[in-house]
């Protein structure tokens, strides 16, 4: 077998502990900038509704060029795995910088473009925030490009600890210029673009160490290999599409939920934050899966790609049980951090509750064979079942029951369910089948 167990453990738990740095971190910032004031979060939030947007983008292009480098990696072929990583960052790159200046250059535009007339005091922290923030597009890029590498070597441990430094220095950093010397949202700003530029510094230089099986050694160059960029492009552009449209698909929800009331903003808010909570294993093993199916994919082992996707499923399953079961027993206690008020108390914990017990069953063969699938070059199918599925079920589902049949937030809830579920159905048919396999012949 290509990955023992003790291989499984060291590649897992350091991508849990990173996903949840990740949102404890990302808590901490909202709690700090919302010190400065209503329009500086409203202001923050909207721009960060389009970072995330670009941020898919650029994670999909990591994706594409891992799976691409897990493929040479599985052949032993750490040559053209070097090269691979080099053009997947080369590529990251130049596109963050044309982002980058397209995103200064008219930011005035876009945001009027995205959220037509707020507030002026909001509009001016949105720009503040937008344009200090666009400078770390491009460290963003190599970070991601860098990291997803990393874990394709099957080294998660070293991105754990870059991705602590990184949040440590974001923390320190808005404490300093938030608290400290009083500059709002460009303190915020600051910190933000500082903390992720430190950090792709690092990881980038850590890729030139000869001691790394894919590294950067003797690859530098400003040419575009046409023939490798269409490879990770073949992976991360539908990856790209498709996570795309999801955040896309989350904001025009979340403005279905604004119709309800502000009881149900309020609960549909601290469930979203908690439901993150409950994913956290099942995010971690959706990561480790792309990478151990890549290699296994590479190396002509589809057996054993088989073997590993059931076999970190079962574990995610499992950890998903145990994490349901806790935010069922203290969603009472949990909830009551929140200070809601008794109808949006009762509302988020009856969301949450369904969430929990519905993720048990659905969320693992939803969320995870789809990477699988990446893995392997099938792409096209998974991201129109996807696609399908959110617009169907996701959207036209949760009015239907929300607003229609008038279940409100309950009803946005139960549509994702079905989403799920219908997902999960899907892809479950397609990987007991064997034309995702042929995509790896193609």
């Amino acid at each position: 077998m290509l990955y023992s167990g003790k291989d499984l453990r060291k590649l897992i738990i350091p991508l849990i502990f990173e996903q949840l740095l990740s949102l404890l971190v990302g808590l901490a910032d909202t709690i700090m900038i919302s010190g400065v004031g209503e329009a500086a979060v409203s202001g923050v939030s909207l721009v960060d509704t389009v970072n995330v947007l670009i941020i898919n983008v650029f994670v999909a292009f990591g994706t594409g060029g891992a799976v691409v480098a897990g493929h040479f990696l599985g052949q032993k072929d750490e040559e053209n795995a070097g090269r691979a990583a080099w053009q997947v960052n080369l590529f990251a790159a130049l596109t963050a910088i044309v982002v980058t200046f397209l995103f200064i250059a008219f930011h005035d535009g876009l945001l009027r473009l995205m959220f037509g007339r707020v507030d002026e005091a909001v509009m001016s922290n949105a720009k503040s925030y937008l344009i200090i923030t666009a400078i770390s597009i491009t460290p963003l890029a190599v970070y991601n490009a860098c990291a997803a590498l990393f874990r394709a070597m099957g080294d998660s441990k070293t991105t754990l600890y870059i991705s602590l430094l990184m949040n440590v220095l974001n923390v320190m950093g808005n404490a300093i210029l938030i608290y400290g010397i009083h500059m709002g949202t460009a303190g915020a700003a600051i910190s933000t673009t500082v903390s992720r530029t430190i950090a792709a510094a690092i990881i980038f230089i850590l890729m030139f160490q000869n001691k790394r099986t894919i590294n950067f050694r003797g690859k530098f160059t400003l040419r575009f290999e046409w023939g490798m960029i269409r490879k990770i492009l073949y992976i991360g552009v539908p990856n790209s599409l498709e996570n795309s449209l999801f955040q896309l698909g989350k904001i025009l929800t979340l403005s279905m939920v604004s119709t309800y009331g502000t009881y149900a903003i309020a609960a549909n808010a601290v469930c979203n934050t908690l439901a993150a909570f409950n994913m956290l294993p099942g995010l971690a093993v959706n990561s480790a899966l792309l990478a151990i199916v890549s290699v296994c994919i590479g190396a002509g082992e589809v057996e054993q790609g088989r073997y590993y996707t059931k076999k970190l499923m079962k574990v995610a399953n499992i950890t998903l049980i145990f994490m349901s079961a806790f935010i069922i027993i203290c969603s009472k206690w949990i909830i009551g951090f929140y200070h809601l008020s008794p109808e949006a108390a009762t509302l988020a914990r009856q969301v949450l509750c369904y969430h929990a017990v519905m993720a048990v069953f659905f969320w693992i063969p939803s969320f995870s064979l789809p990477n699988t699938f990446r893995a392997a070059g099938d792409v096209f199918v998974p991201m129109g079942i996807a696609i399908f599925s959110m617009w169907v079920f996701r959207l036209a589902l949760s009015y239907v029951l929300g607003t229609t049949l008038g279940l409100g937030l309950m009803g946005i809830w139960i549509a994702m369910s079905v989403d799920w579920i219908f997902r999960a159905v899907c892809y479950l048919i397609r990987f007991h089948g064997r034309s995702w396999e042929r995509k790896i012949l193609a």
